[in-house]
């Protein structure tokens, strides 16, 4: 058995995990990180990359269809849906082994196994169930990250009941899908299969199928999915799912009890945290609704021990991950930071038309008793939004009407994953509407929408 001694050690190589190993590396800490399967996590593996290259492929299918429009025409038009699959698994392989030659580059010490903390500084390593390192670390971030959630009554079989990781991995492609919650990943899933044929249903318990988000947004989001032809029943409870040929699901609505049946079943209503096996009960570290309880620096009620990432609770996003790690470090470190400013995390839904906001809703900022002011502009009217052929879509935004500053930000259309970066910025430096509007924006762009938005709030908007 190996005995090994570290500044640092991290349980879990997920965005949280190994972003955090880096930094403790580069302000000259010893580092340990300790990974049970590989390098990269949920995200890298089979979360955030994998399913964005599935949803490329969507997109490219789909706009083939329309290509006469862009004056491109074609017969035959097909697909490969194996081939879709081992193109996105080999975009994930290709990103853990870049995280792989991080980890020599900046000299991090990854020991596979899996840990359990046996004291505040120490820590077990097992491997086929047997002990093969013991750790002694001044300090310990927990970053196991989380694992797909089931509602009562349903048995998650990854057969008829399956969750996102196999569903990025079927065999073969199913004529009919159920999916179980909305959200972020009940949506683009749906996306996904649907471009493909797949016939689609999403039940979602609550009001609207992307809860979080403005419900302006929202309702319109939910439009252009029902005209690609998904089935939405939203305010819908699941009672009773039975398993056979089909997989038969009861549900209950405004307008009674039904029984939908499909080829298979997609949990996607929420995640749970790793906290298992762990040692936390011993320790006596604290938790909250099932996840571990952090202060503003991620950490926890035991001295020296840190938790990032989805362990550590919601919002339940790589990027949150990786800068609470960075966080974590250099707090560790003793470095000045202001913690995590959980008023200004980006979100986003990567379907098409993608959805991406920060900061508050229309809704939450008037029930925090803002009078505001709200500005909103089409991509319609946006010469490049008429280039590319892209004209779905809209930029919301919502400013305190007294100082005129920037409280939210929403926008749904093409690319809205990559507009959002200028709002989240906006707010970090406490931005205006006339700073917004006044901001010389290049043409043609789409985000030139984010211009007009900020001048419609105030009545001086140009294109509208």
């Amino acid at each position: 058995m190996a005995e090994r001694q570290f500044d640092v050690t991290i349980i879990g190589g997920g965005p949280g995990g190994y972003v955090a190993a880096i930094r403790a590396a580069q302000l000259g800490m010893s580092v340990g990180l300790v990974e049970r399967e590989k390098l990269g996590g949920i995200c890298l593996n089979w979360g955030c990359i994998p399913s964005k290259a599935l949803l490329k492929s969507a997109e490219l299918y789909n706009l083939f269809k329309r290509s006469q429009d862009f004056g491109i025409m074609h017969t035959g038009l097909s697909y490969d849906f194996n081939k879709i699959i081992s193109r996105s698994r080999g975009v994930a392989d290709r990103i853990s082994k870049g995280v792989e030659y991080l980890m020599k580059k900046n000299k991090i010490d990854v020991i596979s196994g899996t840990a359990k903390l046996t004291g505040r500084n120490s820590i077990e390593v097992t491997k086929e169930g047997k002990v093969t390192d013991s750790i002694k670390s001044k300090n310990v971030i927990i970053a196991t990250g989380g694992r797909p959630r089931s509602i009562p009554g349903v048995d998650i079989d990854r057969n008829k009941i399956i969750t996102s990781t196999e569903a990025m991995s079927l065999p073969a492609q199913p004529q009919s899908m159920i999916i179980i919650g909305g959200g972020a990943i009940g949506v683009e899933f749906a996306y996904f299969y649907n471009s493909f044929g797949t016939k689609v249903t999403v039940i979602e318990m609550l009001p609207s199928i992307l809860p979080n988000e403005d419900k302006e947004i929202t309702k319109i989001l939910e439009s252009s999915l029902k005209k690609a032809g998904i089935e939405i029943l939203t305010g819908t409870k699941v009672e009773s799912v039975k398993k056979s040929d089909l997989v038969s699901v009861t549900v209950s609505g405004s307008d009674g009890k039904k029984e939908i049946s499909a080829d298979v079943a997609l949990m996607a209503a929420g995640v749970q945290a790793n906290i298992e096996n762990l040692g936390l009960e011993t320790l006596g570290i604290t938790l909250e609704r099932g996840f571990i309880a952090v202060n503003e620096f991620g950490q926890t009620t035991v001295e020296g021990i840190y938790a990032v990432g989805d362990v550590a609770g919601p919002p339940l996003l790589a990027h949150v991950a990786s800068h609470e790690g960075i966080v974590s470090v250099e707090h560790i470190a003793g470095k000045a930071t202001h913690g995590i400013d959980r008023t200004n995390i980006p979100s986003c839904t990567y379907c098409q038309p993608q959805v991406a906001s920060i900061g508050l809703t229309e809704e939450g900022a008037i029930a925090k008793g803002f009078k505001v002011k709200v500005g909103r502009f089409p991509f319609r009217p946006l010469g490049k939004s008429m280039a590319i052929g892209e004209t779905e879509g809209t930029v919301k935004l919502v400013f305190d009407e007294k100082f005129g500053e920037l409280l939210g930000a929403h926008i749904i259309g093409s690319e809205a994953t990559e507009m959002i970066a200028e709002l989240g910025m906006a707010r970090a430096l406490e931005t205006t509407w006339e700073e917004l509007h006044n901001t010389m924006h290049a043409h043609p762009t789409l985000s030139e929408a984010v211009m007009e938005a900020a001048g419609q709030a105030f009545d001086v908007a140009i294109h509208i």
